[in-house]
């Protein structure tokens, strides 16, 4: 079992950009914290099920989606690591993994 999550400083930007955007956009915190929390969970749930996600791209890097959101992670018997959260309505040539 997994025991311990990290995120990366890529992911942990991604977060805050993408709560600040709906912050900004709504003009209360209310769904930026909602969503935070949900974002938590998903991640959390890695850790009894680090093979929920799907393979991305034949490497060793895999992706939880979540609602609009795709959570890219790597793992190992002791560790998940979230590189990246992506929202899914952005140009998918824009991504880059950084793992």
């Amino acid at each position: 079992m997994v025991r311990g999550i990290v995120w990366s400083k890529n992911a942990l930007r991604d977060k805050v950009q993408i709560l600040g955007y709906w912050h900004r956009r709504i003009g209360t915190l209310t769904y930026s914290r909602k969503l935070d929390v949900e974002l938590k969970q998903s991640v959390k749930l890695l850790k009894s099920f680090p093979k929920m996600g799907r393979p991305y791209k034949n490497t060793e890097i895999r992706f939880l989606v979540k609602d609009y959101y795709h959570i890219f992670y790597k793992y190992s018997d002791n560790i998940i690591k979230v590189l990246h959260i992506w929202d899914s309505r952005r140009n998918p040539d824009d991504l880059i993994i950084v793992g």
